[in-house]
């Protein structure tokens, strides 16, 4: 389904009845890393997993922000109509999440992020020298994102008020101390580091990541 807000088209897909669930991917992905956790999560929940502006079927962009995306999320909470979604992003979509649950801290019930970084520098310097190469060769806008933010203080994470479970994978191309700081910083948060999973092995396209947002979200969802 297609939605216009926030000056953009955006493309959803709804599965499901219960409670509402908002699935916001990656950099780079769109929402069908989500097919295996959709078909879980939507026995309980009527879920809503997004294509981020400039990603999959949503509408091209020639620039990202992700507050822009975060705003996004805002306005497509309130077009909808729904009630306190709880939200789950991975990677980028967990930077937005943390950034709509600290600009906006009554819009979900409860946030769940996976692999997600404050600062540039939260990325390990391997990947960020890779992703550089990449942008110098390609000057893609999303490695440029990726370069220059996000920028999320600790007075920030401190806006955040609803129950919020911060995962990352043990080989994570996220620094763990960042991963605990984001936990830390949250009054309500609880820190999972999943032994042998790195960034990706549990999220794309995986049973894994269900069991603990089924958890979660059974605990805190409206």
């Amino acid at each position: 389904m297609y939605m216009q807000l926030n000056g953009q088209v955006i493309y959803y897909e709804k599965s499901g009845e219960g409670s509402p669930v908002i699935l916001v991917h990656g950099n780079g992905e769109t929402h069908k890393i989500f097919d295996v956790l959709i078909a879980e999560l939507s026995k309980k929940h009527t879920v809503y997993a997004m294509d981020s502006r400039g990603h999959g079927q949503s509408a091209a962009v020639t620039e990202f922000h992700y507050s822009d995306m975060a705003d996004d999320v805002f306005e497509f909470v309130h077009a909808l109509d729904l009630v306190k979604p709880a939200f789950y992003g991975f990677s980028d979509g967990g930077i937005i999440g943390l950034l709509a649950a600290s600009k906006h801290p009554t819009l979900f019930s409860a946030l769940a992020i996976s692999g997600a970084n404050l600062t540039p520098s939260g990325v390990k310097l391997p990947f960020r020298i890779k992703d550089r190469l990449h942008y110098f060769k390609s000057k893609d806008p999303l490695l440029h994102l990726m370069l220059t933010e996000p920028h999320i203080s600790k007075s920030d994470l401190a806006k955040i008020t609803i129950p919020a479970l911060v995962l990352a994978g043990e080989k994570d191309m996220i620094k763990l101390s960042q991963t605990r700081q984001i936990a830390k910083f949250i009054p309500d948060s609880t820190l999972k580091i999943l032994p042998g999973e790195n960034h990706f092995s549990y999220v794309i396209k995986s049973p894994k990541l269900f069991p603990l947002l089924d958890d979660f979200f059974s605990k805190h969802c409206y």
